[in-house]
């Protein structure tokens, strides 16, 4: 039976985590929603409040998961930070980046590959 999209964003998702904690990421939030959309995660990395976007692919037709995270995706990610700063009452309190999670099913075989400070703030 064929995984669902859902089914394999959380599937992605739980790998990352994963990932993330074994590199010393402090998971604070996943799946942040507000009006705006929704942030992965959101973790603390070395003094910077991390925004991370998971990707998950499990074929390569259509590129490796990370070139799904295009101009218009950055852009509302960006939103979405600010929104998640001024809910939160976070200001500038800790410098700020964005990260990206590669996780890639494609080749029969696990590949996560972690992008830190992926795009501009």
């Amino acid at each position: 039976m064929r995984e669902g999209r859902k089914e394999l964003g959380f599937t992605g998702e739980e790998l990352a985590v994963k990932y993330l904690r074994k590199r010393g990421y402090k998971i604070l939030e996943r799946n942040y929603r507000c009006p705006l959309g929704e942030i992965d995660a959101v973790a603390l990395k070395d003094g910077f409040l991390v925004f991370v976007e998971i990707k998950t692919r499990r074929t390569s037709l259509f590129g490796p998961p990370q070139e799904a995270v295009d101009a218009r995706k950055r852009k509302k990610l960006k939103h979405l930070a600010l929104h998640y700063l001024s809910e939160k009452r976070l200001g500038e309190r800790l410098p700020l980046r964005f990260d990206v999670v590669a996780v890639d099913l494609s080749r029969g075989e696990l590949s996560v590959e972690l992008i830190p400070d992926a795009f501009e703030t």
